[in-house]
């Protein structure tokens, strides 16, 4: 693309190739509208990827003309292959094909799949070597050593997408480590916030994907409710930031007006504000290093008035409690968690599980595996983490069941 300039030189901007990863969820379907209504002509989608819904990532796939497309379920194929039929656009289906998705040649990848199911194809998108937006927690929590070692080796630009790493991201000293006292996450404090023990016991499916501030997805919602997303959250500045445990703390902020805090060694406190719109850190990370122009409301302080910190209730959201304790344990822990928290999630939206279950689950389940041997040990390989998530998710399952019966 060429823009003239005023003194008539021409100035070559090059156009810059993107793959969204899980391009159908709440991150993928924000990134594709960033582009479309703020800077059509700055970014070419190369490539896009889908889990299930093969209606709308054929509706993108026409509108956009990516090179490739991969849907991961078989089931609904041909409606892909039907709607895309004749455009001269490569489809490729399972699970191996949302991996070649990953490494299909980008200069930015949004990295948007929810869960550890998006932990391959990150990889991929990361052995690349150019710039990755990272929207997956999951990809940290259960491999977070060797997934930073992974970047490292790669040389690759690493760009958290999630509001609160985002926020820290763009207020850390990078290059001055040691003048960091602490980080200092926010939370909303999810839809339950002032519910009493009583209360949880009867949240109801509908009632915790009903987050009063953020509109995300069903998994990150429910993980919400329990501040699990929170514990999480704990886990993935760990390992983005290089911060132990110790120096990470969680606050709830029910305004999500403050996305993250870092606080340096002189008493200063630096905060990154702005009106809780996840297309302000998918912006940043799209545009990094520069900025680009959004239609985000703009943030009117006058209006919020006041803002508000508290420190989250331990016995009502135990989760952080268990998020924590993973962090710390090290080795599979957080792979455990990881895997854990997802099939007790799905076990309460599919209702075989009640709302306060969600972390009794998770937490048998991390008991039953801290006998093994090789619970506190460093993961080795991917491989490794992928045979543990295989084994903690049947366990999971077993355990989920007999609480729903019991």
């Amino acid at each position: 693309m060429a823009e003239y300039l005023a003194n008539g030189w021409c100035l070559i901007v090059m156009t810059r190739r993107v793959t969204i990863l899980g391009s159908t969820g709440s991150i993928g379907e924000s990134t594709l509208s960033l582009i479309r209504d703020s800077a059509p002509d700055d970014y070419k989608i190369a490539c896009l990827s889908a889990n299930t819904n093969a209606q709308e990532l054929a509706k993108q796939a026409l509108e956009f003309r990516p090179e490739f497309v991969a849907l991961g379920d078989a089931a609904n194929q041909d409606i892909l292959k039907d709607t895309l039929a004749g455009t001269g656009i490569k489809i490729g289906i399972g699970r191996s094909a949302v991996v070649e998705a990953g490494g299909w040649p980008a200069d930015f990848i949004m990295a948007a799949i929810v869960g550890a199911a998006g932990l391959e194809p990150t990889l991929a998108a990361v052995e690349q070597g150019t710039s990755v937006g990272l929207a997956n927690k999951e990809c940290l929590v259960c491999a977070g050593d060797l997934f930073m070692e992974a970047v490292k080796d790669a040389g690759t630009t690493l760009l958290p997408v999630d509001s609160e790493h985002n926020a820290i991201f763009q207020v850390l000293e990078r290059d001055r480590p040691k003048e960091v006292r602490r980080l200092i996450l926010t939370a909303s404090g999810g839809p339950f916030r002032e519910f009493t023990i009583e209360q949880l016991q009867s949240v109801t499916r509908e009632q915790a994907l009903n987050h009063p501030v953020w509109d995300m997805g069903a998994k990150i919602s429910i993980d919400s409710a329990t501040l699990m997303n929170k514990g999480l959250e704990l886990i993935e500045a760990s390992y983005l930031f290089a911060r132990p445990s110790a120096e990470i703390d969680i606050i709830v902020h029910p305004q999500s007006i403050i996305h993250s805090m870092v606080e340096y060694v002189d008493g200063s406190v630096l905060a990154q504000m702005g009106s809780p719109d996840m297309r302000t850190p998918i912006a940043y990370a799209l545009a990094w290093p520069e900025r680009m122009e959004t239609t985000v409301k703009q943030l009117d302080f006058a209006q919020v008035g006041q803002l508000e910190f508290y420190p989250p209730d331990p016995e009502k959201f135990p989760a952080l409690r268990l998020a924590r304790t993973a962090l710390e344990t090290g080795g599979i822990a957080p792979t455990v968690l990881n895997a854990a928290n997802e099939v007790a999630v799905d076990a309460f939206l599919q209702g075989n599980l009640k709302f306060l279950a969600l972390t009794e689950c998770i937490e048998l389940v991390m008991n039953s595996f801290k006998s093994e041997s090789s619970f506190a040990k460093p993961l080795q390989t991917i491989k490794d983490v992928l045979e543990i998530d295989g084994r903690v998710r049947v366990k999971a399952r077993e355990l989920a069941k007999e609480l729903a019966n019991g």
